[in-house]
């Protein structure tokens, strides 16, 4: 499956998804405008994250994002394994700072990853969107994002972090719940910005406690998920790991299906949900 990302940075996100991807029984492969892929040659397509979308994209639309629902507080959790991984993570999110794309736009990126998006969706291909992702993904089916997220931050404070240090509420009902096993998680966040109008077929699939979307969803394609986080950097976590091994199983029989072998593709993702 390919993996999309900035010619220049961005080597700590590959990595970590390249690992991802092979953690799942899956074979990843580097996309960016310099190196680009013929979508017939690929499976599965995971859009990483890197720099903003380009507001033309989507127009200048900023109207403020108001939280729709007050969640009951929960119990913090500690993540005993988050203590072995840190060191880890920690020289990984040094090295994405040193490498990666922050803020700025990249048009040759931005025409790359709407091109494969618009031939995988129109061939049935799984696509994973992983925060600018996300964000493309909306932008693609027609939706808006916010650019500017100050003043949201009511129930929870703003949380800029490689580590799982943020409550996420999964949608009850949504695929990306059935995929992750859980009513919550808790993710990491390295955003700036975030999810305005949904775009034309698109659900909401998780919202974090101040009711900033945080996860989409395609209510009728096989499997178009957008999650405003970096699962690749959570690889400890079995919710986080499950998310590609759903991407890994779908473009699995996806591929055996086109073959002529007969696999369905995952009843939990085929239907409407």
């Amino acid at each position: 499956m390919g993996v999309t990302g900035p010619d220049e940075g961005g080597g700590a996100a590959w990595w970590f998804a390249r690992l991802a991807v092979w953690l799942a029984g899956g074979h990843a492969v580097r996309i960016t405008p310099k190196h680009p892929r013929r979508i017939d040659h690929l499976d599965a397509l995971v859009i990483g994250g890197g720099a903003d979308v380009d507001p033309k994209l989507y127009g200048d639309d900023e109207a403020p994002l108001v939280p729709t629902h007050r969640p009951p507080d929960e119990p913090r959790l500690l993540y005993v394994m988050e203590w072995v991984v840190s060191p880890l993570t920690w020289a990984a999110r040094k090295l994405a700072g040193l490498t990666a794309q922050h803020g700025g736009l990249n048009a040759a990126r931005d025409t790359l990853e709407m091109t494969l998006i618009d031939q995988a969706v129109r061939r049935g291909i799984p696509v994973l969107g992983i925060c600018r992702g996300e964000q493309l993904l909306n932008v693609y089916f027609g939706g808006t994002l916010h650019r500017d997220l100050a003043g949201f931050y009511v129930e929870d404070p703003e949380v800029r972090s490689i580590l799982p240090r943020k409550r996420v509420l999964l949608e009850n009902g949504s695929r990306l719940a059935r995929v992750v096993g859980a009513p919550s998680v808790r993710v990491n966040a390295l955003h700036r910005h975030a999810i305005d109008r949904l775009g034309d077929g698109l659900r909401v699939a998780a919202r974090d406690r101040n009711g900033i979307v945080q996860a989409i969803e395609h209510a009728r394609l096989p499997f178009v998920i957008g999650v405003q986080w970096h699962p690749e950097y959570l690889p400890q976590l079995p919710g986080q790991r499950a998310i590609f091994e759903s991407l890994v199983r779908q473009a699995k029989a996806r591929a055996a299906s086109a073959s002529g072998d007969g696999a369905a593709l995952e009843p939990a993702l085929a239907t409407g949900g």
